[in-house]
C-alpha cells in the first residue's frame, strides 16, 4: 500500500500511514517488538494469529493499568516539557520504515530539538527500578529509532508512587540488528502460517545516568574491600611517590638502570617501567 501526499508529490521518507489505526494486522509495531523479543511463547503466539487475522487483538479496555497510562499519556508529556525544557512534536504520529514497509511505528512523539524518540509509560512503584523500566521498553523504543532512524530514545515514566523518572535510551546497532532479524523471521511466518518460535535474544544492558546514591554498609564484600584499600593506601602513595623519584634520577640516555633490586626500563617512546629482580643467593656467583 502506497501513500500519496494531498499536493500529488512522491511520499517522504517517513510517511504518515493511511490505514486504519486500529487495524494491526498489516505491519509490526513497536508493542509488537516487545512481544516478538520477549519470552512468553503463549503471547507469540497470539501476536501471529492476530497478524494472520485468525485471533481478534487482545481487548485492553478492562485493563487499569492501560488505560491509566493513555489518559496520563499528556501529564507525562507536559511534566517531561516543564522538567527538560525542550519540546515534544509528532505526537501520535503514525510512520513507516522507508525500506521494510511491514515496520511501522505510533510514536507518543519525538523531541524537537534533539530528534530522539519520545515514549510516556506509567509504571507501578512495586519494586521499580530504572533498569528494568529500561530493560522492559528496550525492544520498542529500539524499534521505534530503526523506524525513523533516530540515534537516541527518551523513555518519561510518571509511577503510582507520585514519581517523574526520564530515562535516557541510546541506539543500540547491535540490538537493533537481532530485532530486524527476529520481525523479519515473524513475518515470514505471518505470511506463511508457520508458527514462530522464540527468538531468545538477550536484551543489551542499558547506558543509564549515575544519579543514585547508595548504601554499601549492609556489603560483607564491600567491606573487606574497603578494609584493604583503607590498609594499604598509605603504602600505595609511598610506593607511587618513590617511582616519581626514581623516573627523575635515571639519566636521559639511560636504556636500562639496575640496582638495589629493581631494574628501570625505558621504552622507545620514552616511558620508564619498573620491575623487581630476584634477590642473589649467598653463594651466588659474581661475573
Amino acid at each position: 500500500m502506497r501513500s500519496v501526499q494531498s499536493d500529488g508529490q512522491t511520499e517522504p521518507q517517513h510517511p504518515i500511514i493511511r490505514f486504519n489505526p486500529n487495524d494491526r494486522r498489516h505491519f509490526i509495531g513497536g508493542s509488537d517488538a516487545r512481544i516478538i523479543m520477549g519470552d512468553d511463547q503463549e503471547s507469540l503466539t497470539r501476536l501471529w494469529r492476530e497478524k494472520r487475522g485468525e485471533a481478534k487483538p487482545e481487548d485492553l479496555s478492562d485493563n487499569l493499568i492501560v488505560q491509566i497510562g493513555t489518559v496520563t499519556e499528556v501529564l507525562n508529556r507536559a511534566w517531561y516539557q516543564r522538567a527538560s525544557g525542550l519540546t515534544v512534536k509528532d505526537i501520535q504520529k503514525r510512520v513507516r520504515h522507508p525500506v521494510h514497509k511491514w515496520m511501522a511505528a505510533t510514536l507518543d512523539g519525538t523531541v524537537e530539538q534533539t530528534g530522539a524518540v519520545f515514549e510516556a509509560k506509567f509504571m507501578l512503584p512495586w519494586a521499580f527500578t530504572e533498569e528494568a523500566a529500561a530493560e522492559k521498553h528496550m525492544a520498542q523504543l529500539q524499534h521505534n529509532m530503526w523506524v525513523i532512524a533516530a540515534r537516541n530514545a527518551v523513555l518519561s515514566i510518571i509511577t503510582g508512587g507520585g514519581k517523574w523518572v526520564e530515562i535516557k535510551i541510546h541506539a543500540d546497532p547491535l540490538y537493533q540488528h537481532l530485532l530486524l532479524t527476529a520481525e523479519k523471521k515473524f513475518w515470514r511466518c505471518v505470511q506463511s502460517g508457520e508458527p514462530p518460535a522464540l527468538f531468545n535474544i538477550e536484551t543489551p544492558r542499558p547506558r543509564l545516568e549515575a544519579v543514585k546514591v547508595v548504601d554499601m554498609s549492609p556489603s560483607n564484600q564491600w567491606a573487606e574491600l574497603a578494609a584493604t584499600y583503607l590498609r594499604t593506601r598509605d603504602a600505595h602513595g609511598q610506593h607511587e611517590l618513590a617511582k616519581a623519584d626514581l623516573k627523575r634520577l635515571m639519566p636521559e640516555d639511560a636504556k636500562e638502570a639496575t640496582g638495589h633490586g629493581i631494574k628501570a626500563k625505558r621504552s622507545k617512546s620514552g616511558a620508564i617501567s619498573f620491575e623487581a629482580q630476584a634477590t642473589e643467593g649467598p653463594h651466588a656467583s659474581v661475573q
